[in-house]
């Protein structure tokens, strides 16, 4: 039922959203030449780490084009700091690198920092499912993506991005300016379209009438619809309803797709933790 969801209404949202998808939402800001030269100079003076972060993404199933994200955190060099107090390549601070078990004083070892970040990495797209909110997410914190979300009622990057720090708009111009110079921006900007299509118009009885949208997350059987309810302040019969089947699939798979209203999707990511503990607790 929910792919049937999908297949109805991927034209509508093609369609009904500003722009068209090869028209591109998102673009790079400065296709240069002298932009290009200096993003592929950079790249080219520091090989020996560009092929471990490459190997290293690879091995992961991650695209190569977050090589990307180094080159413009920190130029590779690994014993840069920022003035905020961000450490190494990946320009990992300390509460974020302690979040992965990083110690402070390994943030510029490449090995153990670039483990670290793709993981990072890996959860922050199983929660956004694009790598360009990935990227703000990773410069400004999953929070400030969850506020910006929220204010603007769509989880949409071309959307949300007004409400995010200037510094974080700039960092994604020039993530997509680097992988323009790397000839990898279309599959970036292909990713993003792609995950357009998981948010998913709920309609009314067949009625036809919009009465909202739904985007989507993964959840597993730890999670306890009761508990997401109470969280979320909402009745648990509307999460039954926004996701028909959802208490067999858990049971049987042991996982599933969770679908929320856009304005309720960012409560529930920023309680995600929260709510998982409370539903082990129950079942103890």
């Amino acid at each position: 039922m929910k792919m049937n969801f999908k297949n109805i209404f991927a034209g509508l949202l093609l369609l009904g959203s500003v722009g068209v998808v090869n028209g591109q939402f998102l673009s790079a800001s400065d296709t240069s030449e002298n932009s290009v030269k200096r993003y592929k100079n950079i790249i080219n003076a520091n090989k020996e780490i560009v092929d471990f972060i490459e190997n290293s993404l690879a091995q992961k199933g991650l695209p190569k084009h977050l090589r990307n994200l180094a080159l413009i955190e920190s130029h590779f060099n690994r014993n840069i700091t920022s003035g905020a107090g961000a450490v190494g390549v990946w320009q990992f601070m300390t509460a974020h690198a302690n979040q992965y078990g990083l110690s402070e004083q390994n943030r510029n070892d490449i090995y153990k920092s670039t483990k670290t970040a793709v993981i990072s990495l890996s959860k922050l797209y199983k929660k956004y499912n694009n790598w360009v909110t990935v990227v703000a997410a990773y410069n400004c914190g999953e929070g400030n993506i969850a506020k910006a979300m929220s204010a603007a009622g769509s989880n949409q990057y071309h959307v949300f991005y007004k409400f995010l720090p200037n510094e974080t708009i700039n960092h994604v111009n020039k993530y997509l300016n680097a992988c323009y110079a790397t000839d990898e921006l279309q599959s970036v900007l292909t990713d993003y379209n792609n995950a357009r299509l998981n948010t998913v118009f709920f309609v009314n009885g067949g009625s036809g009438k919009n009465i909202g949208s739904l985007s989507e997350t993964e959840i597993n059987a730890g999670f306890n619809l009761n508990i997401i309810a109470d969280e979320l302040k909402i009745d648990v019969n509307k999460i039954l309803a926004w996701n028909p089947g959802i208490v067999d699939e858990l049971q049987s798979k042991g996982e599933s797709t969770l679908y929320l209203p856009m304005d309720l999707m960012p409560d529930f990511l920023l309680r995600k933790n929260k709510i998982l503990s409370r539903s082990l607790k129950e079942v103890k």
